[in-house]
């Protein structure tokens, strides 16, 4: 049975741009970067919530920016978003939609097009609010 996400790993241009955006721009904490690959934590070490993320040197130029909604979405306190989203901004990072969904969210792209988004909200929260206001969505099935 699966417990959890073990880790997320991206392909990437630059080591060294890609390091330093996720380091200085997103927060991670670095645990070790080598010429094809680093590593990080996305959140405090000793929370189950911490998330173990890579980068691996896309040396075949495979690398393509996706077309569809396809993202990976970080959670942020709610007051911390105002904060992050201007970091995210001030790095030139390019808004790939505006936010339609209940909670404040901030969609991006990283600097190799990875589609990111900062949200302030749970699961939770969201399934509440389509409860009470499914929106576009039809023939809801619920099973929480």
């Amino acid at each position: 049975m699966i417990t959890g996400i073990n880790h997320i790993n991206i392909a990437v241009r630059d080591i060294d741009r890609s390091f330093a955006f996720y380091k200085d721009v997103l927060g991670f904490m670095p645990l070790c970067k080598s010429e094809g690959s680093a590593y990080f934590l996305a959140g405090k070490p000793d929370e189950p919530e911490c998330l173990w993320f890579s980068l691996d040197l896309d040396r075949q130029k495979m690398r393509k920016p996706s077309p569809c909604n396809s993202h990976i979405a970080f959670s942020v306190a709610p007051e911390d978003f105002e904060a992050m989203s201007a970091r995210i901004l001030a790095s030139g990072a390019s808004i790939f939609k505006e936010n339609t969904s209940p909670g404040e969210s901030l969609y991006f792209l990283d600097p190799d097009g990875h589609k990111l988004e900062i949200h302030a909200g749970t699961w939770q929260e969201r399934i509440a609010f389509r409860k009470k206001s499914p929106g576009n969505w039809k023939n809801v099935e619920w099973f929480v």
